[in-house]
């Protein structure tokens, strides 16, 4: 009879406050996490990185300051920060491995960060650090993670998305003079309309995304707040006096953000308000994005059927079964992204709307939300400006045609022949087919000399009518 191989256990025992668990063995978790990740087999989808890492900052931080004030040794103070600096570095993501849809407050993943640099501390530096009693030390999974939020946040809107949409917007700007003398039709209601310039629907388009800009820095200045010293109910139970400031001021010093202690901390912990009301402007940027996606998918559209008036980069073909065709393709990929951020406004909003007394119940899927928001925004934008924006051509002629041929240029004599001969002017020019200036002729304005044929020309002058020059 052949012997049986042996094998290597793969796992290891832990203990925590309900007993013995299994842990991979090669996991730098604990028997908390393996629980967490038994317990929630949801989605597949993890806390976002950036949650994790600044959760690694903040307890970094917060370990520097229970060293300086004695509540840790210099030893375990700086095996903690040396173990979140890697951590917050993105070195140690895979072991982060609890689904997103998981205990409302983000304890799971507050004790898998801490489990992690507690194991890390001892293997790297040998020395004795305890998850709850040294990493967690005037802290609480209430507190921590909605800072980690809300820092998260904060860094993402200042480094990804605020440059992203500086980009778009001076993209937009350089094509506003770029087609500052490019005369269309102007549109509303999807109607004719008196005459505009390219130029001046692309200097609205930029304004729109300035001010986004500025709506969503203002909103950001409201996470700048981090509920850390509140711990488990607002109250700052087991926290040193002055201890979540100091540890605030660090993590100001190091992120360069105007970073500050909440003025309450009931309403903090209890609220998201702050985070709802950053997803609302990041959901403003994406009603505007709709707005100029959409523009731009009509002006290019054609190239003979459509409008046509402007040429959108040609990026691939545009479909498996007709020769030549060419699509829209980031207009319709920023559409996408603008639908799923207002999706996500809607989860924020929920979620926000779900604090219990002093804890809302919702913190990692409003995480999740707002930094998708950020991270799909900063993308899509950066993207559109930098291969479509940029390459965005003008057809002049056709789309001066187009505004020579509009009825909406009668507009222009209102004050010479009167609003009602204007419209019959404009509506025996669209039956017969002919332009204006003939038709005003033919009705004998200049005959009876209601104007004079200049005066014509020049109130049909359409770059004039769009520029007044």
């Amino acid at each position: 009879m052949s012997e049986t191989p042996r094998t290597e256990k793969n796992t290891r025992t832990e203990h925590d406050s309900m007993g013995a668990v299994e842990v991979p063995a090669d996991a730098l978790y604990g028997a908390q996490t393996a629980r967490a990740v038994e317990n929630f087999p949801i989605s597949g989808q993890p806390v976002p990185p950036e949650i994790v890492h600044a959760l690694a900052r903040i307890k970094a931080a917060a370990a520097a300051e229970n060293g300086a004030n004695g509540v840790l040794t210099a030893e375990q103070a700086d095996a903690i920060v040396a173990a979140a600096g890697r951590v917050a570095a993105g070195e140690y993501d895979d072991h982060f491995p609890i689904d997103v849809f998981q205990t409302g407050s983000g304890t799971s993943t507050n004790m898998n960060v801490n489990e992690v640099l507690s194991h890390l501390a001892q293997r790297d530096a040998g020395v004795t650090v305890h998850p709850n009693d040294h990493v967690n030390a005037g802290q609480s999974s209430n507190d921590t993670f909605p800072s980690a939020i809300r820092l998260a946040a904060a860094v993402a809107v200042r480094d990804r998305l605020d440059p992203a949409l500086a980009t778009l917007q001076a993209s937009l700007e350089r094509k506003a003079g770029e087609f500052g003398d490019v005369v269309k039709a102007g549109r509303t209601h999807l109607m004719d309309a008196v005459p505009v310039t390219i130029g001046q629907e692309f200097a609205g388009y930029a304004r729109q995304v300035a001010l986004g800009r500025q709506r969503i820095r203002e909103a950001a200045e409201y996470v700048h707040e981090l509920p850390l010293g509140g711990t488990a109910t607002g109250t700052g139970l087991n926290a040193r006096p002055g201890f979540a400031n100091a540890v605030i001021q660090r993590l100001a010093q190091e992120t360069d953000l105007t970073l500050r202690e909440a003025d309450d901390h009931f309403e903090a912990q209890s609220s998201q308000d702050a985070v709802v009301a950053l997803s609302g402007a990041l959901r403003t940027l994406a009603v505007s994005l709709t707005k100029i996606c959409n523009d731009l998918r009509w002006m290019g559209s054609g190239p003979l059927a459509g409008l046509a008036e402007l040429h959108l980069p040609d990026l691939q073909p545009g479909s498996s079964i007709m020769p030549g065709k060419v699509n829209p393709v980031l207009p319709e990929a920023t559409l996408m992204v603008c639908a799923q951020v207002i999706g996500h406004d809607t989860t924020i909003t929920m979620a926000g709307a779900s604090g219990a007394f002093e804890l809302n119940v919702m913190l990692p899927v409003i995480g999740r939300a707002v930094l998708e928001q950020i991270t799909f925004l900063a993308g899509a934008t950066e993207t559109l400006a930098t291969r479509c924006i940029e390459g965005l051509e003008a057809d002049a002629d056709r789309a001066r045609t187009f505004a020579e041929s509009s009825p909406a240029i009668v507009t222009a004599l209102n004050s010479y022949i009167g609003y009602e001969a204007a419209a019959a002017v404009a509506k025996q020019a669209v039956k017969e087919g002919r332009t204006i200036r003939e038709v005003v002729i033919e009705r004998g304005h200049v005959e009876r000399g209601d104007l004079t044929e200049a005066q014509l020309d020049e109130a049909l002058d359409v770059l004039r009518m769009a520029t007044g020059r």
